[in-house]
């Protein structure tokens, strides 16, 4: 899943500050704009980790569009962040599912992680279908 993040551009004096506009209290910091990025990645992660542990629901990144013209955000530039959100949304559970062979033929020529790339792709239909 991608979570758009708000970047306030740093200086020799001051470091990039990071805002996760979809994430409440989420926010991270870099002496360069890469290690600014990196590091909320990081703390996207944290902040979903514990979210999970409180058996929160998680919550699904927006579109940048959706935040740029917000007066708290005047002056920030843009970027994304995409985080495996999987491992946040609770235990693994087996099921049997029945597909067409040539379906599972071509997921599999494509991963060797079958079970991660179905997870993968339902999350960003879900998303997609909450963003129409």
């Amino acid at each position: 899943m991608f979570y758009p993040i708000a970047i306030e551009l740093g200086d020799d004096q001051h470091a990039f500050g990071v805002i996760v506009p979809d994430l409440p209290g989420c926010f991270s910091a870099g002496e360069t704009l890469d290690e600014a990025i990196s590091n909320a990645k990081e703390a996207i992660s944290l902040h979903l980790e514990g979210l999970a542990e409180d058996e929160d629901a998680i919550p699904e990144g927006s579109m940048v569009a959706a935040h740029v013209g917000k007066p708290e955000y005047a002056g920030f530039i843009w970027g994304v962040v995409e985080i495996d959100v999987s491992r946040y949304l609770g235990k693994a559970e087996k099921i049997n599912v029945t597909l067409p062979g040539l379906l599972i033929h071509r997921i599999d020529a494509r991963t060797k992680n079958r079970s991660g790339w179905l997870a993968e792709a339902a999350i960003e239909k879900i998303a997609r279908e909450a963003h129409a």
